[in-house]
């Protein structure tokens, strides 16, 4: 099961919110390539990068940030925020982000999806963002009627490399993974299912490993990490299953 230690940034700066609520930010790190570099040097394999401000605006507010940090680390690196467009995605593709996260164009346009897909094989992640088991987008600030496995269904033999799949209402609050959901998400799709929200413990972590479902490929922590409730090396041992 894969790590990914998350980057939210809104400003400029390295940010963790509660439920998406952007007035909830709080500032964690003022150097985002300082943390990626942090992160790297802990040993983790992956990092996860969202624009915040690029998910409500619907286009790229934090590249200077963005661009820092695919300079200071070797990692491969997820994007979210803000891309909606083809020309975003074969951007920052170009500029070195190993897979680019469409979750907003994934309902507005799928056929974007589908085309980015077989276009980039392994660079296209689906991020499905959920509220009471209904997709949210646009920043989470508009709701849909479309439920999160319909939406995955939708990618299916799309090319895609993943479902980033988000409990909105456990992102930030370190409740623990909605791991009933993920896994039903999971169970009924064949593309790779990345939990997200709600990390709070190592426990947490412990929960999630102990479904052993072949098709939960990692899990995304954010908040646990910055506070200190979730220790980098001890999730890595677990995760790689020391």
């Amino acid at each position: 099961m894969i790590l990914y230690p998350a980057i939210d940034l809104k400003g400029g700066h390295c940010v963790r919110l509660v439920q998406g609520e952007m007035a909830s930010a709080t500032v964690f790190s003022e150097d985002p390539s300082a943390q990626a570099s942090s992160f790297q040097a802990l040993g983790f394999s992956w990092l996860h990068i969202v624009d915040l401000d690029g998910a409500v605006t619907g286009r790229a507010a934090n590249e200077v940030a963005v661009s820092g940090i695919l300079k200071s680390v070797t990692l491969p690196v997820q994007l979210g925020g803000g891309i909606r467009d083809r020309g975003a995605i074969e951007r920052w593709l170009g500029a070195g982000v190993r897979r680019v996260i469409l979750g907003t164009v994934a309902v507005r346009d799928a056929a974007l999806v589908r085309d980015a897909g077989r276009a980039h094989p392994g660079g296209i992640a689906v991020g499905i963002d959920a509220k009471a088991g209904k997709v949210a987008i646009e920043g989470w600030a508009e709701g849909t009627n479309i439920s999160a496995l319909e939406l995955a269904k939708r990618f299916e033999d799309a090319g895609v490399a993943c479902i980033i799949y988000t409990d909105i209402a456990r992102d930030g609050t370190g409740t623990g993974v909605n791991t009933e959901e993920t896994a039903r998400l999971a169970d009924h799709v064949s593309i790779p299912v990345i939990a997200s929200g709600g990390i709070g413990s190592i426990e947490d972590l412990r929960k999630l490993k102990a479904l052993n479902h072949p098709n939960i490929a990692g899990v995304i922590v954010g908040r646990a990490l910055y506070d200190g409730r979730v220790d980098a090396r001890a999730a890595l041992a677990l995760a790689d299953g020391n």
